[in-house]
């Protein structure tokens, strides 16, 4: 299996997302990747016990893709040997009426992972510059001042919520969140057979929908999108990795790999020591549960 070349996903100035891969198999089998996945997200589940015992950072992931990219089924799998505790996933979808009254980000704020925990957004704040981009006729649901029309929405308004979004992660950056950014890079065809199959199969009807196929006739229009969101918001503070996702268990192994490998760079993060009164008596803590009588 080869090793994953961690780099080569991170989004750097200038990207184009024609020249990312959609399919990557890291030259493994569909058994040697369940191996390497099992391997690596029991490291992680390990990372979030100390993450939690130290308390003073947390871990957002936030996962951006076009429908079928597989971001439910990477949750599952990824997070599988977390402590329950430790972690929490937010799927965010079309704003609640409460959700409307307030600006487009305090959703995702007041869902942000706290101190020693893990956060996963499915969908995120990102949508605000996706979705509304492609259909601006929903920004007017947000009843902003000065914005009375479509025709009123420019490149300005846009490149100024650019700049909030890169403030709010900034900001939380400054404070203690760790920031990953995996964008699911799923080619056309790949999402036509996905879409297929849940025709196809009864038990995953469910998961389709009549506007599946009119999202689907925008393909470029989101792509276009993605890049420039890949381009105006990949920050060191809080980095975007663009990842292959036509083959669903290679991707898992990429993320839950880029995840641990930058999580161990924070030495700092370890397990408390015990108070120096505790330590110098726990054999006389363990003598006395030891010779406790029923």
């Amino acid at each position: 299996m080869n090793k994953v070349n961690i780099a080569s996903y991170k989004v750097e100035k200038g990207l184009k997302l024609s020249s990312y891969n959609t399919l990557e198999d890291l030259g493994a089998s569909d058994k040697e990747l369940k191996k390497e996945l099992e391997h690596t997200r029991k490291a992680l589940g390990k990372f979030q016990d100390t993450l939690y015992a130290h308390g003073k950072y947390s871990v957002l992931i936030c996962l951006q893709g076009i429908d079928t990219a597989g971001k439910d089924s990477l949750i599952r799998e990824v997070f599988k040997d977390f402590n329950a505790r430790g972690v929490v996933v937010h799927s965010f979808k079309v704003p609640t009426e409460l959700e409307r009254k307030h600006d487009y980000i305090w959703r995702h704020y007041i869902a942000l992972p706290a101190k020693g925990k893990f956060g996963v957004f499915n969908r995120t704040h990102y949508e605000n510059v996706l979705v509304t981009r492609v259909h601006p006729s929903y920004i007017l649901g947000e009843h902003i001042p000065g914005i009375h029309a479509v025709e009123d929405i420019d490149q300005k308004f846009w490149d100024k919520r650019f700049e909030q979004i890169n403030n709010f992660e900034r900001h939380i950056a400054e404070n203690g969140t760790i920031i990953f950014k995996f964008f699911l890079h799923l080619s056309k065809e790949e999402q036509r057979q996905r879409l297929l199959r849940r025709l196809a199969l009864k038990e995953k009807n469910w998961k389709f929908s009549p506007g599946d196929l009119k999202e689907r006739k925008l393909w470029d229009t989101y792509m276009d999108c993605y890049e420039e969101i890949l381009n105006k918001t990949s920050k060191p503070h809080a980095p975007w990795y663009v990842i292959p996702a036509d083959n669903k268990k290679a991707a898992r192994v990429i993320v839950a790999s880029i995840l641990l490998n930058a999580l161990k760079k924070y030495k700092d993060i370890k397990e408390p020591e015990l108070d120096d009164e505790i330590k110098a008596n726990l054999e006389t803590y363990k003598n006395e549960l030891e010779n406790e009588k029923e």
